[in-house]
């Protein structure tokens, strides 16, 4: 089984080729087809081949970047490893938004439209899991290489680049920014505000900078495949705090004077980009397309036993979790605050942790150790998203070079993006206020553009059931990325942005 290298033959400046396909050094293959682009099976790594698990298939040339690169270094993960990744990447503090978007919709449309989103992100996960491998043995280990073998190299970069540099480096640095104020929300509670004379609260770069720090000490694993115990220690502290905060949503019980009725607006058209936003909400709930290819390259080729039946049933058993992480979560917060429930994840924290009848003292105990929790899960996620901007940052490095980097330069390489994304932290704070509008446009990553690929690499009869159902969802997946940034640029005229620059 092989990775794919894109040729164009009319353009070749973005192009990383090994010296074996340059066509500079090997007249063979300059003297290829005019066609628009060439799909090259090429074997993916030394250490696959060595224990005979990558036997049997595609022939073709050996590309040395695969070896070298931190998703494709090692391919010998296993079921659970992947279902660990998918968790921990899967699971994220944006949900703990659900019982606001439950709010603005109620009970039916709210569990409707969870539903909804949760089968259509699922089916959208199946077509990326089917397209890894294709019937010729080639192997697609990184999203942007399906979407241009699907749409051609022009195309597919135009799509999918700014996405994926949101979804992987802008992921990145919303993580700092919410472990770091979680991490200053947890001083601020320990040191019961300035009280004690012992504990002195943070400051939010100062808490910026020290999750980065903590996250920039664990980045130094090697590659994807190594860190498989990080996403297990990330994804058994999401579990647990997602279970504690609608746990004891419904210990707590109902408020006097609770409604369940949608919050009352000044006119059609706040109530109409209410409902929108809350739509959004929902939809945005589920996360990590962008690196599920990446995923699903961590597992060996084996003629005897297909990747994606073991994919896929990775994915059945990690969504089987995260469905029972998000449902109830969302009905029990919905269920306990009504339209009350508090829109940030700092007051939903917050919220959860006042026990009716004890003391001061509990609470903030309570209140600690959810913040703990993900802060924790948020070191943890930082380490699946960074990788694929390492990934790149050394693409560039082994292309030039045509060797492996250096143990010094991985370090170099993972401290520069650290400092980086610390200072884009620090500099857009309110980023995360930003996320719905710019969740929206990067939606057809996951609604819209896996239907789109699968018709393009497949080549289903056109008109037939499979071709009407993925031509039918990915152009609503494209309707809905654009009504959902109108409805959130529409929010944030209306109630305005807290542009808080360098003050985090």
């Amino acid at each position: 089984m092989g990775e794919v290298v894109i040729i164009e033959t009319n353009y070749m400046g973005d192009l990383h080729l090994p010296p074996a396909m340059d066509p500079s050094l090997n007249p063979a293959v300059g003297r290829s087809s005019r066609s628009a682009a060439q799909v090259i099976p090429i074997t993916t790594s030394p250490s696959a081949t060595e224990d005979g698990t990558n036997q049997g298939g595609v022939g073709g040339e050996l590309n040395p970047q695969d070896a070298w690169l931190p998703l494709t270094e090692s391919r010998n993960g296993s079921t659970y490893s992947v279902t660990f990744h998918l968790l921990c990447s899967g699971i994220g503090i944006q949900a703990l938004s659900l019982p606001v978007a439950f709010a603005t919709l109620g009970w039916a449309w709210g569990c409707a439209c969870l539903l909804l989103a949760f089968a259509w992100q699922l089916y959208t996960i199946w077509l990326l899991v089917l397209s890894h491998e294709s019937d010729t043995g080639t192997r697609y280990s990184r999203y942007l290489q399906l979407a241009v073998t699907a749409f051609g190299q022009k195309l597919g970069k135009l799509l999918v680049m700014f996405p994926m540099i949101y979804l992987s480096n802008g992921a990145c640095v919303q993580l700092i920014i919410i472990g770091g104020l979680t991490m200053k929300f947890f001083f601020k509670t320990v040191c019961n505000d300035g009280a004690t004379t012992y504990c002195h609260p943070m400051t939010g770069t100062e808490s910026f900078f020290v999750f980065m720090v903590m996250a920039v000490i664990v980045a130094q694993f090697p590659n994807l495949n190594s860190i498989a115990w990080v996403s297990l220690i990330g994804t058994i502290t999401a579990i647990i705090y997602y279970t504690m905060i609608w746990a004891i949503s419904i210990g707590m019980g109902r408020p006097n004077g609770v409604s369940y009725d949608p919050p009352t607006m000044e006119s059609n058209m706040d109530r109409f980009g209410g409902i929108l936003n809350a739509i959004g909400i929902v939809f945005l709930a589920f996360r990590g397309h962008n690196v599920i290819l990446e995923i699903q390259g961590t597992l060996p080729s084996n003629p005897k036993h297909p990747i994606h039946k073991r994919m896929w049933r990775a994915v059945i058993i990690s969504y089987g979790i995260i469905a029972t992480c998000f449902l109830p979560l969302a009905v029990a917060g919905f269920w306990a605050h009504g339209n009350k429930i508090p829109s940030s994840f700092l007051a939903t924290i917050s919220s959860v942790s006042q026990f009716p009848g004890h003391n001061n003292k509990t609470s903030r105990i309570v209140l600690g150790l959810i913040c703990i929790l993900v802060i924790i899960h948020c070191l943890s996620t930082f380490q699946i998203y960074g990788m694929v901007v390492f990934d790149n940052l050394e693409l560039k490095y082994t292309t030039r070079k045509n060797k492996p980097c250096p143990r010094w330069l991985r370090i170099a390489f993972r401290v520069l993006f650290g400092g980086l994304a610390f200072f884009a932290a620090v500099t857009f704070p309110f980023l995360v206020s930003l996320a719905p509008l710019i969740g929206g446009l990067t939606l057809p990553m996951a609604y819209a553009y896996p239907c789109f690929m699968w018709i393009a690499l497949k080549k289903p009869k056109p008109k037939g059931v499979m071709w009407c159902i993925n031509v039918g969802l990915g152009c609503s997946g494209l309707v809905l990325s654009v009504v959902l940034a109108v409805a959130a640029a529409w929010n944030l005229a209306q109630k305005g942005l807290n542009a808080n620059f360098f003050k985090p």
